[in-house]
């Protein structure tokens, strides 16, 4: 399965991408979950491990970025997939409505000033793409601010890996009718009721302006350095998959290695 999945689900640069051609019931032929958990508990180990070289290695850093509509499973991809990493190298980021702070800054600072620094992982709950999203469906800046960020924002992710970090970026791609599901099922479940909001269900009337805003950003930011990956995301236990196999794929490609420890200087003789 290493690289197939990756290839399969990413955004290729050199072609137009059309996200209504993106399933989100794919399973890739994965049709056993049993399996699929298997795999995936042994993702756990390995990404344990390869966080390990990472923290040891202070060569690159990981920036993660979890995209999706409401209840497409970010927290969820966070809580199963990232189970296995040390949180002493490993930071969580959610980027909300800008504080005023933030706002008085470019949209972009709140971002970079997040970044993990070499040695660590970082990931994004939402990230710098709401910029391109959010203020455009709701018409919060005019078509020629939001349409410029494109380039700033490629601009930015090269600087980024130009500099040691490697920026996966995830698109949990649900169907309109299972986020109603997951709706439905939060509203009746007394442990999770907290999650929904009257907020949530008004978004639900943007859905086709967001599909267009996400269509336009996988489309306009996916590069050969940061490619997109649209990840189906009806099935929970196919997502936390298929994002656990490529952050694995992806960190194995460093070929990392533990440091080699220097032999202390032999002490000079005295006079």
């Amino acid at each position: 399965m290493k690289n197939d999945l990756r290839a399969r689900f990413q955004v290729n640069p050199s072609k137009k991408f059309r996200l209504r051609d993106r399933d989100p019931e794919d399973t890739a032929h994965v049709t056993d979950k049993d399996m699929a958990l298997a795999i995936q508990q042994k993702n756990t180990q390995k990404l344990a491990d390869l966080h390990d070289l990472l923290y040891a290695g202070q060569k690159n850093a990981i920036l993660i970025l979890l995209q999706g509509m409401d209840a497409a499973g970010k927290d969820g991809t966070i809580k199963h997939v990232m189970s296995g990493v040390n949180p002493t190298g490993c930071t969580v980021t959610s980027f909300k409505v800008p504080t005023p702070e933030e706002a008085s800054h470019d949209f972009l600072w709140r971002i970079h000033r997040a970044v993990p620094p070499k040695g660590y992982m970082g990931i994004f709950n939402r990230s710098h793409y709401e910029d391109v999203l959010v203020v455009r469906v709701h018409k919060l800046v005019a078509p020629p601010i939001w349409k410029a960020r494109y380039k700033r924002i490629n601009d930015f992710e090269h600087l980024l890996t130009d500099n040691g970090v490697v920026l996966l970026k995830f698109f949990l791609h649900i169907s309109k009718d299972e986020q109603k599901r997951r709706f439905d099922q939060r509203r009746e479940d007394p442990n999770k009721n907290w999650k929904i909001s009257d907020a949530d269900t008004r978004e639900r009337t943007f859905w086709d302006d967001y599909q267009d805003a996400y269509q336009d950003a996988l489309d306009e930011c996916s590069t050969d350095a940061a490619p997109w990956y649209v990840v189906p995301a009806n099935k929970k236990w196919f997502r936390n998959l298929a994002v656990s196999q490529i952050i694995v794929d992806a960190m194995s490609d460093l070929k990392m290695k533990y440091p080699t420890r220097q032999p202390e200087p032999k002490p000079k003789p005295s006079s």
